[in-house]
């Protein structure tokens, strides 16, 4: 016998289809911000700008993510997709986080040889440009700043771009020390700064997927303590077998076998799984399978290692 519970909240988000429509604006915008950089870094010679466009370039496929998620959300569970498509946003995050860190260090072995062999840089093209990225990626931070207040999807896509700003921000002051300094070493010191910025940023989401991909238990969840607090529960002799994981970055799910000390009845053991829910929902924990037993030889550790 098992049991699964779902707190459901449905709403109707009037601002969701604005909120759509920044997103594909904002998605527009970097992708024209990341065609000029990149054109602009090759024939100015400048791999601060290169990096730059990378980094705009982990916000448009960020927006793309995002916008994907907002769609891919709407869409009912089916018989051949029992979960939906809950982990797509996973899997895209995942692949986003790789691919940025192989460039970032691409781009840190660009700009060390930079470092040691100095090049001439067109500063006056790296000057328009960053002043160009930092202009379209404050209106598309201004664009979704509205729906990132109360969507975690979106202040992603918010914070992406804002530090994208700041990132344009200081490529125009290293334009400035180019053009009127002839300080090209800081093209090189520049790229380092910002590969290491997105390989520091990448890390956390590549860890977090590859967490998620692995089912490994939440890092805020102690199943020891929820053992102990389940076995508190008045008719429960011992809980084993216990597996806790994300199904996305906000759905955690549990499943357990619940050692029973009496053969109770159906709604006796309801009564219990009553309990058991109030212990789970404190942890953030809404969807769970629970197996009842009594008097079964088994091995009874928290953890099986014997799974077959």
């Amino acid at each position: 016998m098992s049991n699964e519970h779902y707190h459901n909240h449905h709403h109707h988000d009037h601002n969701h289809g604005a909120h759509g429509k920044s997103l594909v604006i904002s998605i527009i915008l970097n992708v024209g911000i990341t065609v000029a950089q990149i054109i602009g870094g090759l024939i100015s010679g400048s791999v601060a700008l290169l990096s730059d466009a990378a980094h705009n370039f982990s916000d448009v496929l960020a927006l793309l993510f995002s916008y994907i998620a907002r769609r891919l959300s709407g869409r009912n569970r089916t018989l051949k997709q029992t979960f939906g498509y809950k982990r797509a946003g996973i899997f895209a995050a995942f692949i986003n986080s790789a691919t940025l860190m192989i460039v970032a260090t691409f781009l840190v072995h660009e700009a060390i040889d930079r470092l040691i062999h100095p090049k001439p840089i067109e500063g006056v093209i790296v000057i328009w440009l960053a002043a160009l990225g930092i202009i379209l990626n404050g209106i598309s931070a201004l664009l979704v700043k509205n729906g990132a207040k109360n969507d975690l999807n979106m202040r992603s896509a918010y914070i992406h771009l804002f530090t994208d700003m700041l990132t344009s921000i200081g490529v125009l002051f290293g334009g400035f020390a180019i053009t009127y300094l002839d300080w090209f070493w800081v093209d090189g010191l520049l790229t380092i700064v910002i590969a290491i910025y997105l390989i520091y940023s990448s890390w956390a989401i590549f860890y977090d997927s590859l967490r998620i991909f692995m089912q490994f238990t939440p890092t805020e969840i102690n199943i020891e303590e929820i053992a102990v607090r389940m076995a508190a529960i008045e008719g429960v002799k011992n809980i084993h077998h216990v597996h806790v994981w994300n199904l996305d970055d906000h759905e955690m799910m549990f499943e357990a076998h619940l050692d029973l000390q009496s053969d109770f009845t159906i709604s006796h053991f309801e009564s219990i799984l009553e309990k058991v829910d109030e212990v789970l929902d404190q942890y953030n924990i809404h969807h769970f399978n629970i197996q009842p037993e009594y008097a079964r030889n088994d091995e009874k550790s928290l953890i099986n290692n014997q799974d077959h």
